[in-house]
């Protein structure tokens, strides 16, 4: 059995960035450190976080008065949230990833022009709900397909914007943005693409794969919506067999019978153990042979808070 290991997979400079801060936060304070929502959405990741000393919550209320320092995923959270942090005099640290901050400033550059904005995204996804937080109620649109995409009604076509959520398909979203450039041709697009460059390249990198699998898994989470896109990717681009998995412990081996090549990726909130893990598994049941198939050179990293950064 070949393995076809997609490169670039796994952990973004976002995620990792997030990951660091809390474990940053752990050692320099101690525990217990709390986190608003799942820091990424991975359940390996979360529960290694807990073990060592984070709690996570869904809501600043869950948290009680404390000198312990609570962590904004990385996500982004609504304006909302820091302000009742600041107001409980909560020491927040936040983990918000850069490209989803810079969403999040064009956001509101838009709307002091003066701009209708339109967000392309998923409703209830914790960036989204996010990045409609940045501004009042009602000034962000939610525009989920191309079929609401034909039916938005801009109130002046001349004073229009569109932002996108960091971690969706691209060409879902390019037919979406096509639609919206057709009907309104003065729409604003952004400086430089809100898909950031981590879900680019894990599609591109699936894409390159997928013709050549006969089952290829992505290792993330259900939760996770670039996992997700990748699955739906690897399906249009001729592996019609691509599921989500969390850890090897879930693979249904009767599906693996009789299979020449599968491809393995992972998303971007998913740990490289993970995929050593599912690559063991198979390795453990078959004659195996791992090939890595690359696509793009990874070497992002982000700043890490100046309060972590220094002596504890």
């Amino acid at each position: 059995m070949t393995i076809l290991l997609a490169v670039p997979r796994g952990f973004c400079a976002g995620v990792d960035r997030a990951v660091q801060i809390v474990e940053l936060a752990l050692e320099k304070y101690g525990s217990p450190v709390y986190v608003r929502h799942e820091i990424v959405h991975n359940r390996y990741v979360v529960e290694s976080l807990r073990d060592k000393g984070a709690i996570f919550v869904e809501e600043l209320d869950e948290i009680p008065d404390t000198d312990a320092p609570v962590v904004f995923s990385a996500h982004g959270v609504p304006k909302s949230v820091p302000e009742n942090a600041t107001k409980r005099k909560i020491f927040f640290l936040d983990a918000t990833c850069p490209l989803v901050s810079k969403v999040h400033m064009e956001a509101e550059r838009h709307h002091r022009q003066g701009l209708e904005i339109v967000l392309i995204g998923h409703a209830g996804h914790p960036e989204v709900i996010g990045t409609m937080g940045q501004l009042p109620d009602g000034v962000v649109k939610l525009v989920e397909s191309a079929t609401q995409a034909r039916t938005f009604e801009a109130k002046d076509p001349e004073k229009l914007a569109y932002i996108t959520q960091t971690t969706l398909s691209i060409d879902d979203t390019k037919e979406i943005v096509d639609i919206l450039r057709e009907r309104f041709p003065a729409i604003l697009s952004p400086h430089k693409e809100d898909i950031c460059y981590a879900t680019t390249n894990r599609q591109v990198s699936v894409k390159n794969i997928a013709p050549r699998c006969d089952r290829l898994i992505v290792v993330g989470a259900p939760n996770s919506s670039n996992s997700q896109r990748l699955v739906e990717v690897a399906q249009r681009a001729g592996c019609k067999h691509a599921t989500l998995l969390q850890r090897a412990e879930e693979i249904d081996w009767s599906d693996y019978q009789d299979i020449n090549t599968i491809g393995v990726t992972a998303g971007a909130s998913a740990p490289e153990v993970l995929v050593d893990e599912i690559i063991a598994a198979f390795g453990e049941r078959f004659e195996t042979r791992v090939e890595a198939v690359s696509t793009a050179d990874e070497n992002v990293s982000f700043k890490l808070p100046r309060e972590l950064l220094g002596s504890s």
